[in-house]
């Protein structure tokens, strides 16, 4: 069988659900003092590539641009698919980057990998961006053909071409289906609605292989790591960092800390006046539920 390779783009993005965000005095995300992770929709780009490994036996690249703590989201994702090779593209020139600016650093870094991508993966979009813009980005920077919103996917690795199920508009409807066959290479964004099933025995067994691999690689992230700066990379510098992004913020507000709506009470299970309070709350919710 033809070796299937794939990459997938993934980024480190501030952890909203902690309730710890920091911001500097003009507004803007202070990264050294919040918590970040793996972004949820590049997990979901890993596990859709993680798909690919266990029916075909492709062979997986992560790669992301960042600081020396983007580290962290490549293990996070190796964790989740296995991945043979992790790419970190880390330089001060990056700073400030714009999308387009971004998927020219990530362009040269796919270019870079040990054997050319057939399929590129990457996030919906990005919790800290909203943009939804570096993958077909990076698409057109590669020259891949481009699929956005991908739900489900199959690769005839003997003639080399992808049949790929996405949802698109309409006519005013935004949940149709619609089915596309095309050739490799293509560069594929998941929607955050995909899901991988293994129906058959064989995928069983090489999905729980695969897991347990994975997480030996993770513990052990550094072996496969390759870290690049500008001039291994051997980008344009106009065409990166601030220098290289188009984009003018006007303005950046701060996301507002959500209020609690609920409370808590801890109640004593041996205590019967406690259980009848229980059971009276417990009432109480159900008599104001419609049931139809």
């Amino acid at each position: 069988m033809t070796q299937l390779n794939l990459a997938v783009i993934i980024k480190l993005e501030p952890d909203f659900s902690e309730g710890s965000v920091s911001y500097n005095p003009d507004g803007t995300l202070n990264r050294a003092e919040t918590k970040s992770t793996l972004g949820p929709h590049s997990a979901v780009a890993a596990k859709a590539a993680f798909y690919a490994k266990v029916r075909y036996g492709a062979r997986i690249a992560v790669t992301t641009m960042g600081p020396p703590m983007g580290e962290m989201a490549l293990q996070q994702a190796q964790q989740t698919c296995d991945a043979e090779e992790l790419h970190l593209y880390s330089d001060r020139i990056f700073a400030g980057a714009d999308t387009l600016a971004t998927a020219e650093v990530l362009r040269a870094g796919i270019q870079k990998l040990e054997d050319k991508a057939d399929i590129v993966f990457s996030g919906h979009r990005a919790s800290d961006g909203e943009t939804g813009q570096t993958g077909p980005q990076t698409a057109w920077k590669l020259g891949y053909t481009f699929f956005g919103n991908v739900i489900d996917y199959h690769v005839d690795v003997q003639t080399r071409t992808i049949t790929i199920k996405r949802i698109v508009s309409l006519q005013g409807f935004y949940d149709v289906v619609e089915e596309v066959q095309a050739p490799l290479p293509v560069f594929i964004a998941i929607d955050p609605s995909y899901k991988a099933t293994f129906n058959t025995v064989s995928e069983r067994l090489a999905y729980e292989k695969y897991q347990k691999e994975a997480k030996i690689r993770a513990d052990n992230y550094k072996q496969y790591l390759k870290v690049f700066n500008v001039q291994q990379l051997g980008v344009d510098q106009t065409l990166v960092g601030l220098p290289g992004s188009p984009t003018i913020v006007y303005k950046v507000e701060r996301i507002p800390k959500g209020k609690a709506n609920r409370k808590a009470e801890v109640l004593d299970g041996s205590n019967p006046e406690h259980i009848r309070k229980a059971v009276s709350k417990i009432k109480e919710a159900l008599s104001a539920m419609v049931i139809k």
